[in-house]
């Protein structure tokens, strides 16, 4: 009985992708705002090699957090920004996912859904809590809130998207990007 109803919670989960789960904000640090310096961090690609953000200086960076691989909701998010990859290739501007799964989950979503962007696996939460995304918790399992900051070329966070829909938000970052570029 116990196990039938993690099952059905966590069927609940994937059909949601974290939608109504209870929230948490990281400890032990200050959200990330507009105007600061994005803080630099290092955490492995789907390909298991180590990513800098400081790897992107000079170039537009979109850090998007999102809850679960696989799921519907983080899998429309991403077939959007895979969409759009030619126009932010025009912009100077690089895509970096991150989630609380596993190089292996990544590498496997990446083949199955074919993801040419990188996705950052960070199960320990180091730049979950460095940036300040809230955590949402369902029993063991813990995920990251959906959320994108926006990094100018200089490195500075110039947009904030605290409560991100899927279906249209990388349309909005796009014109986040042209607008800040003005």
């Amino acid at each position: 009985m116990r196990k039938g109803i993690w099952i059905a919670a966590i069927l609940g989960l994937v059909a949601t992708c974290g939608v109504g789960l209870k929230a948490h904000a990281a400890a032990d640090t200050d959200t990330v705002k507009v105007g600061m310096t994005a803080p630099n961090f290092t955490l492995p690609s789907q390909e298991d090699k180590p990513i800098s953000l400081s790897d992107f200086k000079g170039k537009w960076v979109v850090l998007y957090f999102y809850p679960k691989d696989q799921t519907k909701g983080c899998t429309i998010e991403a077939h959007n920004f895979q969409r759009d990859q030619p126009k932010y290739d025009k912009l100077n501007a690089v895509v970096l996912g991150v989630s609380l799964d596993t190089v292996e989950s990544h590498r496997e979503w990446c083949a199955k859904d074919t993801f040419s962007f990188k996705m950052l696996a960070d199960p320990d939460h180091k730049v979950v809590d460095l940036y300040g995304v809230p955590i949402k918790s369902m029993g063991p399992m813990h995920f990251a809130s959906r959320q994108t900051f926006l990094i100018s070329p200089e490195g500075k966070v110039v947009k904030f998207w605290p409560d991100v829909k899927v279906d249209h938000h990388s349309e909005e970052v796009l014109a986040a990007i042209d607008e800040a570029k003005k």
